[in-house]
This record gives structure tokens, sequence and C-alpha cells, in this order.
């Protein structure tokens, strides 16, 4: 089997993060008094927070400085007289127990039994941890590997180095990197020479010029990915 070790990203590859935010949110406005808050206002919020999520992955900001940033920019937008730390730790105390596998998560790391399986995240690592500490995957991976640990995130090559010392990988050509990001973990995985795999179940167009080794629309297409490479060997 060519593939000894897969390296999975964790929001909306194994777990559904849209599902999560909304809840979180929605938890976190009715705390401070907003009911409608998340229906008013999640659109800026995802706006906001993807250009933040991309500065991240540039360096060009913390993930601390992120969490807090993100909801003063939108609470300044919306002019709304809330606290954005105190808002953003409640926030994240709800996410972290949000819990929403992807259709078929389970089944696929069942399967891949025999093969070294963990996660590579660029998360908050109180959230990651209690998401996975909560689920079906709980004692699915070896390592779960935080970029707040590695002081570094995908698609930085050193964050990949933290996550090969923990795993004692010797041979990047027998690693696979599974993600839906192609900026974060794509690219990650592309920078840093081991094969890629795309998770695309919304079958997103790719004019970014990152070009990864597979592409799947459903989880289950993965195993076809190891079944081949299998037969190959």
């Amino acid at each position: 089997m060519k593939y000894e070790t897969i390296l999975f990203d964790i929001d909306d590859t194994l777990f559904d993060f849209g599902i999560s935010e909304k809840k979180a949110l929605h938890k976190a406005f009715l705390e401070h008094g907003y009911p409608t808050g998340v229906e008013e206002y999640r659109a800026s919020y995802k706006e906001i927070s993807k250009v933040l999520w991309g500065d991240l992955e540039q360096g060009l900001t913390t993930l601390a400085e992120l969490g807090v940033e993100r909801f003063k920019r939108l609470f300044l937008r919306h002019k709304l007289s809330i606290d954005p730390k105190g808002f953003n730790r409640v926030y994240l105390g709800y996410l972290g127990m949000e819990i929403h596998l992807i259709e078929g998560a389970f089944d696929l790391c069942a399967s891949l039994a025999g093969i070294q399986l963990a996660v590579i995240t660029n998360g908050f690592k109180a959230v990651q941890l209690s998401r996975i500490g909560s689920s079906p995957l709980v004692n699915t991976f070896k390592h779960i590997i935080v970029s707040e640990d590695a002081g570094f995130q995908k698609p930085d090559k050193r964050i990949f180095d933290y996550a090969f010392s923990k795993l004692e990988i010797v041979d990047k050509a027998n690693v696979l990197i599974v993600g839906d990001s192609l900026t974060s973990d794509i690219q990650g995985g592309i920078n840093y020479g081991i094969d890629t795999c795309w998770f695309n179940p919304h079958s997103k167009q790719n004019n970014s010029g990152i070009r990864p080794t597979f592409e799947i629309r459903e989880l289950t297409g993965l195993l076809k990915i190891i079944k081949k490479d299998s037969i190959r060997m």
C-alpha cells in the first residue's frame, strides 16, 4: 500500500463547519440579546472571516488576533454595542460543542484500518479537541496537529515539519493530505512535496492554478484512490 499516513483537515472535510458555525453564532447572539443576529449578520461575518483566515494563511495575523478582530469588524460595520473579545469567547465555547460529521466520515475512517491517520488543522485548539473528543472519531487519530502547538499554520512548510516529527514519518512518498481548501490544505501539501486530495463536494471550479494530485466529490472516493494504489503495489 503506497499511503501509510493520511493527514486530514477537519473543517468542511470530516466535520460540517457550516452547520457548526451557524448554530454556535445563533447561540452566542441569543446570549447577547440578539435572537435574529445570525440571520441578520452571518453573511457579513462570513465575508469578514474569509478575509482574516486568508491573512492567517499568509502569516499576516495570528489566530488569537483573528478571533477577536472578526467580531470587532462585524460589530463596527453594523454599529452593535457588543464586546468582541467576550463574544468571541462565548462563540468558541458553543462552537466546541457543535459536532456534525460530513456524510461518510466515520465509515471512511473505519475503513482505513492499517493506515496511520492524523489531523492537521489551523483551527482553535480547544475547539478542535473538544469537537473531535466528543465525536465518533475520538479514537481515530494518532495525533491531532494544531497550528497553535506547531507555531505555524497551513500552508507553511513548518507545520508539516512539526507533523512529520510527531508522527515519525520518514518518507514523504507514503503520505497523503486530504482537505477542502486549495490555498491551505492542497497548497500546503504541494509546498511540502506530498500527494494531495482535494475534497470538493460542491463541484467548485478550480481557477487558482493550484493542482491537487486527486480530487473527490464524496469522502468514499478516497477509498478508490487507496485501493487503486494498493493494486499498483
